[in-house]
């Protein structure tokens, strides 16, 4: 019988009553709503601009656009989810996806294109990582870890099934007629599992830890709680503007097209095998040694690229070790507000402090396209970045609130 004085049982979290449809159905959802809405965008862009004439910057500003839609209007779904709970909000948001990108595929002009995806930030928001961590941080409360590290390695699957699936329907299809035939199938398997998986009931937020009794407001007032958003969306940018500046740096460097495709390919299958070794991480670690020793890690990667020529495998394998410490990162950030503040108000705390993240990984591309040439080339920047991610590790040891922890480490 369960102890009704357990945390589990207070909270609604004992295994036998969490429910049980919501991981899988979120896994697949994950994998669809970041699939269309995220990764079909750059296999078609080229098809968007060959055939409308609309300059490839000014298509990518508007996909750019949705991301700094979806950084904001994070902050308001994470309190809506907090209270509510996150089968409206996720339900809501999957049938806004689908439209969007209908208008997408029907914009005859540049506004109606930016319309469309300036909607489509908001589906983000109400559809992508953070309303799914929510869920998942309250229903499986304490032992979170364990399902967010199954829907990260479900969504880190979504480029890998929708990527060859896009191009597939573009080799018979216009872009539009593709774009079409995702929405379809994006309204299609997520609002129903949206709104049937998650109706189980909401549970009441527990108290929060001992150590972390502060109001919502008076911790996103704190002095830690700004060095974590100003760290983590430090170590965003840094780690967003290497994934973009990866190619042209193999590129400049003499390596091919394809070669430099490569690289950056089975970079993101390390990120997938790094969120596997997270939750071993997390048992032996203490909240700020992991902070900072893995934004360190990212800092470590981004030098060794920058000064490693070659050969070839090499520079492949540090593009591996760079994916992975990507993938603890995502776990990083999706428990960085349990570890410290516990679970009470994770929704409007985590969408403030994913928003600056959010923004840095939307204009990361952007900066280092645009610094590395006065900077002197792509290692220069490489270079830069590195020092980047050693501050943003110095930042994150000022992160963790004065008082000691009442409650052990994140169980797993």
């Amino acid at each position: 019988m369960t102890d009704l004085n357990t945390p589990r049982a207070a909270t609604g979290t004992d295994d036998r009553s969490r429910p049980r449809a919501v991981l899988p159905a979120l896994c697949v959802t994950q994998i669809t709503s970041w699939g269309i809405v995220y990764y079909a965008f750059p296999v078609l862009n080229p098809s968007i601009t060959a055939e409308t004439g609309w300059p490839a910057g000014a298509t990518t500003a508007a996909f750019s656009a949705a991301l700094l839609v979806s950084a904001l209007a994070g902050i308001r779904v994470g309190r809506i989810i907090d209270h509510r709970g996150p089968r409206t909000v996720m339900t809501t948001g999957s049938a806004l996806g689908a439209a969007s990108i209908l208008i997408v595929a029907a914009a005859p002009n540049l506004p109606v294109f930016f319309a469309g995806w300036l909607l489509a930030g908001l589906a983000m928001a109400a559809t992508f990582y953070q309303p799914a961590f929510a869920a998942l941080t309250r229903w499986w409360a304490p032992d979170h870890v364990h399902a967010l590290t199954i829907v990260t390695l479900a969504g880190g699957l979504a480029s890998t099934l929708f990527a060859p699936l896009t191009a597939t329907l573009a080799d018979h299809l216009s872009w539009r007629a593709t774009y079409t035939v995702l929405a379809l199938l994006l309204a299609t398997v997520t609002v129903p599992a949206h709104a049937l998986a998650l109706k189980a009931p909401w549970p009441k937020a527990p108290p929060a830890p001992a150590h972390a009794r502060d109001s919502a407001t008076a911790v996103t007032r704190s002095r830690p709680f700004w060095m974590l958003a100003t760290a983590l969306t430090l170590s965003a940018f840094t780690v967003y503007a290497v994934v973009i500046a990866l190619v042209p740096l193999l590129l400049e460097r003499g390596y091919s097209t394809g070669e430099a495709a490569w690289a950056l390919g089975l970079g993101g299958a390390g990120q997938t095998l790094g969120r596997t070794l997270y939750a071993a991480l997390a048992r032996h670690t203490g909240v700020t040694a992991r902070t900072s020793v893995l934004i360190a890690l990212g800092g470590v990667t981004t030098a060794a690229l920058a000064v490693t020529p070659g050969p070839y495998a090499l520079l492949v394998a540090l593009s591996v070790a760079a994916g992975m410490v990507r993938g603890n990162l995502t776990l990083l950030q999706a428990t960085a507000i349990t570890d410290r503040w516990g679970t009470t108000h994770y929704g409007r705390l985590s969408g403030l402090l994913a928003a600056p993240a959010t923004t840095a990984s939307a204009l990361a591309p952007f900066a280092g396209a645009t610094l590395a040439s006065p900077l002197g080339g792509y290692p220069h920047l490489f270079a830069t970045l590195a020092l980047a991610s050693a501050a943003s590790c110095l930042i994150s040891l000022r992160a963790m609130p004065p008082a000691p922890q009442a409650t052990p480490p994140t169980h797993i």
